[in-house]
């Protein structure tokens, strides 16, 4: 399923962080490792470029590119390995580079920062998630992030097209790696009331809850198909903060999740919940983007 694998690096702890998890699924899947660092000029040179830069500061920039590459090969001594230093802006140098050389999944370092404070690398994870045709693995530097093997591999679902492009990504990792599978939904109650004082009815909720069953149910079963062990949970509340607070319980070293890949007001609640997810996890996050699907 991966025979290619794109590091983008900024030589950043989180770059590093990054770079130890594709190293493991390189092994796991023999796939081939690109590391690859962007030179982005203009933001380099700021308002004071605007009359052009000499190539000493793009010599200078290719030179900080390639530390940021040396810094982190060693990390693959055990896979095959390829690097480059290219230009332009990150995101779209990152996309380019991976549909180029066909890429099968790219992993990356993430600030998990929100807001106007967040750092560039975490921003243009995100962009990269949002349009990559490939699966992004996000990863923060956090103590639960540290690099062992994975014995426990969270599937959100909601039964939705949108959740089920990850079957396939989470099921592969867990099959090459032994681990268990958590197939998880989560009843939205945000979606089920209409006010403080509005009670839901317990047919509509078993209703829901019974779709959720149905959901978690056919994960497993896949799991199961493949010799995997599997666990179903359904719960009730709000879907970003229940998953993580079972992943954090459940000890879960990866989450695989859809999502629909969509920017402003349009996007799917999957798509809201996948970025949350993605942004205060401490395990590292499969995003695989469905956006084509919806």
């Amino acid at each position: 399923m991966y025979d290619t694998i794109l590091v983008p690096t900024d030589g950043s702890p989180h770059a590093e962080r990054a770079a130890a998890h594709a190293q493991y699924l390189a092994t796991a899947f023999e796939a081939t490792v690109h590391v690859v660092t962007v030179v982005d000029v203009q933001a380099a040179a700021g308002p004071f470029g605007a009359g052009g830069v000499d190539t000493e500061f793009v010599d200078r920039l290719e030179a900080e590119g390639k530390e940021a590459i040396t810094a982190i090969e060693a990390t693959f001594d055990e896979s095959a390995i390829e690097t480059a230093v290219v230009r332009g802006e990150p995101d779209d140098a990152i996309l380019d580079y991976a549909t180029e050389h066909d890429v099968d999944m790219i992993a990356m370092g993430t600030h998990g920062r929100t807001g106007l404070g967040r750092y560039i690398s975490g921003s243009v994870t995100e962009a990269v998630v949002r349009h990559a045709d490939v699966p992004v693995l996000t990863v923060r530097k956090t103590e639960a992030s540290t690099v062992e093997d994975y014995d426990d591999i969270m599937i959100p679902t909601d039964g939705s097209d949108a959740a089920g492009v990850a079957f396939d990504h989470g099921l592969a990792i867990a099959e090459r790696t032994g681990a268990r599978v958590h197939a998880v939904n989560v009843v939205n109650i945000s979606d089920l009331s209409t006010g403080a004082d509005y009670t839901m009815p317990t047919e509509l909720f078993e209703t829901f809850r019974e779709r959720g069953e149905r959901a978690t149910e056919a994960v497993a079963a896949a799991a199961r198909e493949r010799g995997l062990d599997a666990v179903t949970e359904v719960r009730e509340g709000f879907p970003a903060r229940d998953l993580l607070d079972y992943a954090e319980s459940e000890a879960v070293d990866l989450i695989a999740m859809g999502t629909a890949g969509r920017t402003g007001m349009s996007r799917f609640l999957l798509g809201s919940t996948a970025e949350r997810v993605i942004r205060h996890a401490d395990a590292p996050v499969l995003a695989v983007n469905a956006r084509d699907q919806s």
